[in-house]
């Protein structure tokens, strides 16, 4: 076993070394094809003088047979190396307003040399282009060498401010000036066609007829690419000097709109450093990702009713408390069973005990998720919001709370349930018996005794089993 353990490694490494060979054995066989071609289109030019129209067409047709075998099976397999390699230091050029005229100029006078043939317009043109060739090599010196982390906050709300970081570290000995942290350079994602596996049917499922003939076929479709999340890092942080071997960090403010997962695959590092006739962006690998729960913030339907909750929830739990707090007079409306018969005969009056609260304020929230397309986008992000808002509410009264919800049910975690109420979405709809199959979901949410339950819901009274609904109290989400 241990001889095989250690044998693992050897063979990893043997299989590298077989890879990068490979590829120098196809880059060399490259360049001796290329050869080859060249050679063959030295001597069809030779057989052209000769006057042999033959060995012309034949030395002149391998040669492009050969330059083509070469680019197809050699070209693309060293470029994907490379790429793959290289994909940290992808570099993006563009062209700046001030680039375009002076680029202008610069074709200007080069025409206007071209035209007078005076050498001194012709070493203006030189000195012009060895100034962009200048800012293009001193740009890429800037941005190399360059490391980037974001800090971003642990615990993040939907419509509320954050402020994180960015820090840049300056690996090289050499200052960098003008350095921004800017978003990833994003590449247009398009649909790919492909084929894939179908059925010919005929009739077609259109004309409502039962089909006669069913036949395996392929079909050329059009394949959208899988919807990614939205970006954490969207604006521009500017960095004005860097020292050598040393880093720098900037305020990030923060900002998110919706609830939901925000993941960051890169970020770029662009400067306009000296001339600024172009913006070079340096792409790096930064895999962030920050779950924004939803807002929290007190809703208007929860200010109308959290007193009406709040007194339930004292009449659903009066006299369950099991600690002695004091002993009090009788007030009409207490119960019989709480007179403290000991008290009230050394008084002469009748006396009761109150027993403490604070462990019997026990409340579960459930949020039945309806199903797909039961409420509208707007609707359904007003239910979310007002259960994370009445469930952030009641965890900052020390209320004893547990939540419930189709795939977390007695979840005690208040930032468990503000998780999955961050990446909830509406249930898939069933294909048959729905309505049944979605009513006995609440059958699961059966009350205890012990607890006061608030349901968020978007059934109708009559869809709301009887023990839950006296032990409850209903948001209807639908209108």
């Amino acid at each position: 076993m241990n001889g095989q353990s250690m044998s693992l490694p050897r063979q990893a490494l043997a299989l590298l070394r077989g890879v990068e060979s490979g590829a120098w054995v196809r880059f060399f066989v490259g360049i001796f094809g290329l050869a080859l071609a060249f050679a063959s289109a030295l001597l069809s030019t030779a057989s052209r003088e000769a006057g042999d129209v033959v060995a012309t067409a034949v030395f002149a047709s391998s040669a492009l047979l050969l330059a083509g075998v070469v680019a197809v099976t050699t070209v693309p397999y060293l470029a994907r190396r490379v790429v793959a390699h290289r994909v940290r230091d992808a570099l993006n050029y563009d062209l700046t307003r001030e680039g375009m005229v002076y680029l202008a100029l610069t074709l200007l006078i080069g025409v206007a040399a071209l035209n007078t043939g005076n050498n001194l317009l012709f070493i203006v043109v030189a000195a012009m282009l060895g100034a962009v060739l200048v800012s293009g090599v001193v740009s890429a010196v800037m941005i190399s060498g360059l490391e980037v982390e974001l800090h971003l906050p642990h615990h993040v709300f939907a419509r509320q401010s954050y402020v994180g970081a960015v820090l840049v570290r300056n690996r090289r000995w050499l200052p960098a000036f003008s350095i921004s942290a800017v978003p990833p350079v994003e590449t247009s994602e398009r649909g790919k066609w492909k084929w894939q596996r179908s059925q010919f049917v005929y009739p077609p499922a259109s004309s409502g007829k039962k089909p006669i003939l069913r036949w395996p076929d392929l079909a050329y479709v059009k394949v959208k690419p899988p919807r990614q999340a939205p970006p954490v890092f969207e604006q521009s942080v500017y960095f004005p000097y860097l020292p050598g071997r040393e880093r720098q960090s900037a305020e990030l403010n923060l900002c998110f709109a919706r609830r939901g997962l925000y993941a960051q695959s890169g970020v770029g590092v662009a400067t306009r450093f000296p001339f600024s006739f172009l913006k070079k962006t340096r792409t790096i690998s930064l895999e962030r990702e920050v779950l924004v729960y939803p807002s929290v913030e007190a809703t208007d339907a929860m200010l109308e009713v959290l007193p009406m909750i709040s007194g339930e929830m004292e009449t659903h739990q009066r006299g369950r408390g099991a600690d002695l707090y004091r002993i009090r007079d009788y007030e009409p409306g207490d119960s019989a069973r709480h007179v403290d018969w000991k008290a009230t005969a050394k008084s002469g009056e009748l006396k009761v005990r109150e027993f403490t609260r604070e462990d019997e304020r026990r409340l579960r929230i459930i949020f039945d998720n309806p199903a797909e397309g039961v409420l509208d986008e707007a609707h359904y992000e007003r239910a979310v919001a007002l259960a994370a808002s009445i469930a952030w509410h009641f965890s900052e009264e020390n209320t004893q709370l547990s939540f419930a919800a189709p795939g977390l049910v007695g979840e005690p975690d208040i930032y468990a349930f503000l998780e999955y109420l961050a990446l909830v979405q509406p249930a898939a709809r069933l294909a048959d018996k729905g309505a049944e199959k979605n009513g006995e979901e609440l059958t699961g949410f059966a009350p205890d005794g012990g607890h006061y339950h608030i349901l968020i819901t978007a059934r109708r009274r009559g869809e709301i089993p009887g023990a839950l609904w006296q032990s409850s109290y209903v948001f209807f989400t639908r209108e």
